[in-house]
C-alpha cells in the first residue's frame, strides 16, 4: 500500500461515524440483562418458594431497593459518559437507594426484639451473596465499560466505578430472587459489600477502558 492510499484509508476510517451513545447504551443494557439472566438461571435460579415470598413486603422491598439503585446509577453513568459532566449533579441521585435501606433497617431495629437482630443481620446466605452478586455482575460490567468507550468520560475512574454500581444493581436484582434473607438489616449489610467488589473492579478498569 503506497502513502497516498494509506492516507485515504485512514481518512475514510476517521470519517466513519462513531456508534451513537443512545445505541451504545441500548446494546450494553440488552447484553448486560441477557448475560446476568443466563448466569443467574444457570448457577442458582430463583428460590423454590418465590410465589409465596412475593406476597410478603420484605421480599418485595428488596427489589424496590435494587431497582432504584439500578435506575439511578444508570442515569448517573450516562451523564458521566459526557465530557464535562457535573459530578455534584449525579451524586445525590445515588443516595436514594441507600436512604431507603437505612430507613427500612432503622424501622426493623425499632420493631424486632433485640435478641433477634443479630440473626437477621448475619442471615443464612451471606457468603452466597458475596459470591454470586459479583459473579452475576461481572459480565454486565464489561458491557457497560465497552459502552463507555463510545463516550467521552473526563473522570474515567469514577465512570468505571458507577458502571460497577449499575452492574451491581442489576446483579442484586437477580440475586434477590434467590436470596432467602429478606431482612433489611441483611440487605443493608451484605448487598452493598458484594456490590462494592464490582464498584472497585469498575474503577480500576475505568482507568484503561473508559479513558478517551
Amino acid at each position: 500500500m503506497d502513502t497516498e492510499q494509506l492516507i485515504r484509508t485512514l481518512s475514510a476510517d476517521a470519517a466513519r461515524p462513531a456508534l451513537p451513545m443512545a445505541r451504545a447504551w441500548s446494546l450494553a443494557a440488552g447484553a448486560a440483562f441477557v448475560v446476568a439472566a443466563a448466569v443467574f438461571f444457570i448457577a442458582i435460579g430463583p428460590r423454590p418458594d418465590i410465589a409465596a415470598a412475593a406476597e410478603t413486603p420484605r421480599f418485595l422491598f428488596k427489589f424496590v431497593v435494587t431497582l432504584t439503585l439500578l435506575g439511578t446509577a444508570f442515569l448517573a453513568l450516562k451523564s458521566l459518559a459526557r465530557p464535562g459532566a457535573s459530578v455534584p449533579s449525579v451524586l445525590p441521585m445515588l443516595l436514594l437507594a441507600p436512604a431507603l435501606l437505612l430507613v427500612a433497617a432503622g424501622l426493623e431495629m425499632m420493631v424486632v426484639p433485640v435478641d433477634e437482630l443479630r440473626q437477621r443481620w448475619i442471615g443464612s446466605n451471606a457468603m452466597l451473596c458475596m459470591t454470586f452478586i459479583p459473579l452475576i455482575g461481572i459480565g454486565p460490567l464489561a458491557a457497560f465499560l465497552v459502552a463507555l468507550r463510545h463516550g467521552a468520560a473526563t473522570r474515567p475512574e469514577l465512570a468505571g466505578a458507577v458502571a460497577g454500581l449499575v452492574s451491581g444493581g442489576l446483579a442484586a436484582t437477580f440475586y434477590a430472587a434467590h436470596c432467602f434473607d429478606d431482612s433489611p438489616l441483611f440487605v443493608a449489610t451484605w448487598y452493598p459489600l458484594a456490590i462494592a467488589i464490582l464498584v472497585i473492579a469498575g474503577a480500576l478498569a475505568g482507568r484503561t477502558f473508559a479513558r478517551w
